[in-house]
């Protein structure tokens, strides 16, 4: 598997490759959840869609920004992923759900919920039976019968019975070769008994317009789920979502569902003081760090045996000591009615000599009077972590202790003790 993370807002975007059921690489995207984790989503594409379809990018990527992480990937022969997709067949669909669900296990977040568009919709609830983990299944513009996509195969069904495969269009979605397995998969499945031992709260969003999978499959899939189910409809939309409204609206639905589906996901929210930093299976090194703020990776480059998936320890102790920095700065100014522009801190670690060595450099707006520029430079070294680092702390190991009862109001103090009034200012002047 591998994993590269690239800047997302709020969340992050993966490259998060895997084995199929075939032993193809299949390429998926990982969206990172933004801020307190409340779960994990597996997302199925649409018939030749691909994972960069309008919807599967929008649908993951609102989940993530409510706290979902979200897999979506090419199936076998889509897109970036290996394979032929004339060769592949509904039933290798299902079990490449299956290798992604236990890809994302093995990386530490399992799923807890599907998501399923045309086809996809049909793909996950025909998973969701070998998938433990998975509380709920929803999907969007479904069919109830997996025979009737043979008729959107048109002239080129007696082609494809004919000759093996055959090039098939749908209008708006890219043309694929489709295979012989591919149709006898369709006629042999029964997807209605899926349906009917789902077991698990079901949502099925429907377009009443929709040309391709028309209303009356919503409806039957509807009455088929047994136990906690939903009907949304979405009302304009055509199979595709193409309008961004549409897959917005539909986004929000299942963000909303979503949070009420999968309560057990929840991940608890990190003792008061105390950051926790678990493996997560992935790679070598990858570890996801918790505060009460939110969850990130850390991790090791590739060369040593890494994913390089987040900030190195190191990168993250010079981060720490840039942020602190930059606050201290902050503070200081606000305390002083100083005009002081956006600041910025550049942070670098290096070993010299056998010991540690941080270089800053304190990036000030150009126009500031040299007078405060020295004076915001002194300040710069009586933030808390800087003093912690080169002051030296205590380091104590327990197997078992308990929480302390604070540690960012301690912070907060530390910092203000730092810039109290009787602080001496440098010789070039206190700024008043």
């Amino acid at each position: 598997m591998a994993s590269q993370t690239s800047p997302g807002s709020p969340a992050s975007t993966e490259r998060f490759d895997f084995v199929g059921s075939a032993g193809r690489k299949l390429s998926g995207r990982l969206e990172r959840a933004a801020g307190r984790r409340r779960g994990a989503v597996l997302f199925a594409h649409c018939f030749t869609c691909g994972k960069a379809a309008l919807p599967a990018v929008r649908i993951s990527r609102a989940l993530a920004g409510r706290g979902f992480d979200v897999l979506r990937f090419d199936f076998a022969g889509i897109g970036e992923s290996e394979g032929d997709f004339a060769e592949t067949t509904f039933c290798s669909n299902v079990e490449d759900l299956e290798a992604a669900a236990r890809a994302m296990s093995e990386a530490g977040i399992a799923p807890d919920v599907l998501v399923g568009h045309s086809l996809g919709g049909a793909a996950v609830i025909a998973a969701a039976a070998s998938l433990s983990s998975i509380r709920a299944v929803a999907t969007i513009g479904a069919p109830a019968d997996l025979e009737h996509l043979l008729g959107l195969l048109g002239s080129a069904l007696p082609r494809i019975e004919a000759d093996g495969a055959a090039e098939v269009d749908l209008g708006g979605v890219r043309p694929a070769r489709v295979g012989r397995p591919f149709v006898e998969a369709l006629r042999s499945h029964d997807l209605a008994q899926d349906v009917r031992a789902l077991g698990r709260p079901y949502l099925v969003l429907q377009a009443p317009e929709d040309q391709i999978v028309t209303a009356e499959n919503g409806l039957r899939l509807f009455t088929l789920a047994q136990g906690a189910k939903s009907y949304v409809s979405l009302d304009g939309a055509d199979h595709l979502l193409s309008d961004p409204a549409h897959v917005a609206y539909a986004a929000e639905v299942l963000c909303a569902w979503s949070g009420l589906e999968a309560p057990a996901a929840l991940a608890p929210e990190p003792k008061t003081g105390w950051v926790d930093v678990s493996e997560t299976g992935a790679g070598g090194y990858q570890v996801e760090v918790a505060t009460a703020a939110g969850r990130f990776l850390a991790d090791e480059p590739e060369d040593v045996g890494g994913l390089g998936s987040g900030p190195t320890p190191y990168e993250l102790m010079s981060a720490a000591l840039g942020a602190c920095t930059a606050m201290t700065l902050r503070m200081y100014a606000s305390r002083k009615d100083m005009a002081v522009g956006p600041v910025a801190v550049q942070v670098a670690h290096a070993k010299t000599e056998g010991r540690d060595r941080f270089e800053r450099r304190l990036l000030l707006p150009p126009d500031l009077p040299e007078a405060e520029r020295q004076t915001l430079k002194q300040i710069a070294e009586r933030c808390p972590v800087h003093r912690t680092l080169t002051g030296g702390a205590e380091v104590a190991t327990r197997l078992t202790s308990p929480a302390p009862q604070s540690g960012r109001a301690e912070h907060l103090q530390a910092v203000a003790a730092a810039l109290e009034d009787d602080f001496a200012p440098p010789a070039t002047g206190e700024v008043q």
